[in-house]
């Protein structure tokens, strides 16, 4: 008589659902049947693995390489993970779905990135449609630097869960050193997904790992390049400074070369150079008196370590732009001060926004003599001192082993102050062969010239937007690229504005530059932009693009990049015969393909 065999089970008082438990239960007693049963004996079906949708929106990259690692992390866990940009998804296809995360960066002024824009509009157009079935989390990416800081990964949470979806995690908005960010999301969203049932049948941690969380910073680790980087950043040095603007002008742009050698560092031609700047010496010093300090009391830094708290403001925090924090601290400690209190209170941002717009944190200091903080209870109010990143002005096929930059020198004066952009003047005025250049490349995947040079390209770069573009141009020279180039420049007066004028008109007179087309706004009565230039040749323009031209645009985004999209639409309506809503598909075509692309800021 042969002993009975036991099947193990999970004991009712466990702490699982009653769907977890009948899951595991099941699971389980497949396991022990495929041990003990009997030669040639059917084996049981293997329980489904668990679906994940992961999506991203992504303008320079990096969005993008999160959602990779969130898939190749979710694979490993047992997941049955899917990855595609959103402009591949649509709300209809979402709605069948159990789970979707979603990493997303945020583009000019809380607007979409490129590749998320058509998701975006049919997210909110007018429609029956109900996410009640989904369950969501956003990781949002942005920079603190721009007002609408992370602002389009907050408007996608908030219209998802508006039209039911369920989310599984808080989004985690990340500022542009996201790491740290990005894996706290990461492990909490797999936390959380351990505790719903995407099946209908089982928990959510049916995967292979052990149940611990996964670590983002160990996929980080693994694919980080060797040599430097934004943590370890290149002390490159400055070999070359020249004015690009003459006499008669407004601004003071400056043409910067500096070298890579020794380095290792490479870059394409699209992609742009990080730069890790010091604030002012003099700004520290007149916020240090403000405050009743010598300079010398100990602080921690960002990442804890202790230094004077001089060198602190130097080199590791933000000191102009006042925050809301800071703010705070300020009307707490001014009594007197009601006006600030009630504009901090107001659920109206506008009022703020314009009080505080010109306004440093020393103005604040300098105004309320008697606000006291202790040195470490200060710094504690700022934020980490960001890099700033430049478009490339050059390949290195041309200049092998350098990196150029086209730079404006931030200068302007307001509520009775000068005032001096950061980065800008670090370069303008310290940088030099004493004090090196802290640098890194940061790559822009969605900002490329074709690989076949056979293909056309129109490029739309005025003012400091022509970087890049003379960066293509030396491309496509150095390659031999048969294709056509196309650049539309524009400034203020082309007497004293006109960028690179001898290397674009070589560049014409060799054939490198097919067309070249400029806008001086100021040069006549009548202001012309490069829009304008557009217009007028819409009908060429439009045979470009019907002949595979790629089209770029480089350049401010709050108005240039949209009068040239606008300006698009319509030489696609009007050259290309097409009603408003088909050039509206025209060219979200032309985004999907990689053919219309955009570096704005």
């Amino acid at each position: 008589m042969t002993q009975q065999q036991v099947i193990p089970f999970i004991p009712d008082d466990a702490p699982f659902t009653p769907s977890q438990r009948a899951w595991l239960n099941g699971f389980l007693a497949g396991i022990y049947c495929q041990t003990t049963a009997p030669a040639g004996a059917a084996q049981p079906v293997a329980p489904a693995k668990l679906k994940l949708n992961v999506l991203f929106g992504s303008q320079s990259g990096n969005a993008e390489s999160i959602a990779k690692r969130l898939v190749k992390e979710a694979k490993k866990q047992g997941y049955d993970a899917t990855i595609a940009a959103l402009e591949k998804a649509s709300p209809a296809a979402l709605a069948k779905e159990s789970c979707a995360l979603i990493v997303t960066s945020t583009w000019g002024e809380g607007d979409p990135p490129d590749n998320a824009v058509s998701f975006w509009e049919q997210l909110t157009a007018e429609n029956d449609l109900k996410l009640g079935g989904l369950n969501y989390s956003v990781l949002a990416l942005g920079d603190t630097n721009y007002q609408h800081f992370c602002g389009f990964g907050k408007s996608l949470d908030s219209r998802l869960e508006a039209l039911g979806a369920k989310r599984i995690f808080d989004r985690v908005d990340c500022n542009v050193d996201f790491e740290e960010g990005a894996a706290r999301w990461q492990t909490g969203v797999f936390e959380a997904l351990k505790k719903i049932d995407l099946t209908g049948g089982g928990p959510g941690s049916n995967g292979s790992g052990n149940g611990s969380a996964p670590v983002l910073e160990r996929a980080l680790a693994e694919e980080k390049p060797t040599g430097y980087s934004r943590k370890n950043p290149f002390s490159a040095r400055l070999l070359m400074s020249r004015k690009l603007t003459a006499e008669g002008s407004e601004k003071d742009t400056r043409h910067y070369e500096i070298s890579l050698r020794g380095s290792g560092l490479t870059y394409d031609v699209g992609d742009a150079l990080g730069i890790i700047p010091t604030n002012s010496p003099e700004l520290v010093d007149e916020m240090l008196k403000a405050l009743k300090f010598d300079g010398e009391e100990e602080v921690s830094s960002p990442d804890g370590e202790k230094m004077p708290i001089r060198l602190a403001l130097l080199r590791e925090y933000q000191i102009r732009a006042p925050h809301r924090e800071f703010l705070n601290a300020m009307a707490e400690q001014d009594a007197a001060d009601q006006y600030l209190k009630e504009l901090i209170s107001s659920e109206v941002r506008t009022e703020l926004d314009k009080f505080l717009w010109g306004r440093e944190m020393i103005d604040f200091l300098l105004e309320s003599p008697g606000v006291e903080f202790a040195a470490e209870e200060f710094v504690s109010l700022l934020k980490k001192l960001q890099p700033r990143l430049y478009s490339i002005a050059s390949s290195l096929k041309a200049h092998p082993e350098e990196v150029h930059l086209t730079v404006d020198t931030v200068r302007y004066e307001i509520h009775g102050r000068k005032r001096k952009g950061v980065c800008s003047n670090f370069l303008a005025e310290r940088a030099g062969k004493e004090t090196p250049v802290p640098v890194f490349i940061q790559v822009s995947k969605h900002f490329r010239v074709p690989e076949n040079g056979d293909i056309p390209i129109i490029m739309v770069g005025p003012g400091t937007g022509i970087a890049p573009f003379r960066a293509f141009l030396e491309e496509r020279k150095a390659t031999g690229a048969k294709g056509g180039n196309w650049l539309f420049f524009g400034a203020q007066k082309s007497s004293c504005d006109f960028f690179y004028k001898e290397e674009l008109e070589a560049h014409q007179r060799d054939g490198v530059l097919a067309r070249f087309d400029t806008a001086f706004s100021r040069d006549q009565n009548y202001k012309i932009y490069v829009q304008t230039r557009m217009m007028e040749s819409a009908k060429e323009l439009w045979n470009w693009l019907e002949q595979g031209a790629h089209f770029y645009v480089c350049g401010d985004a709050s108005r240039m990049a949209k009068d040239v999209d606008k300006a698009l639409h319509e030489i696609v309506k009007i050259a290309g015969g097409r009603s408003e809503d088909a050039a509206a598909e025209y060219i979200q075509k032309l985004k999907s393909d990689k053919r219309y692309q955009r570096d704005v800021y």
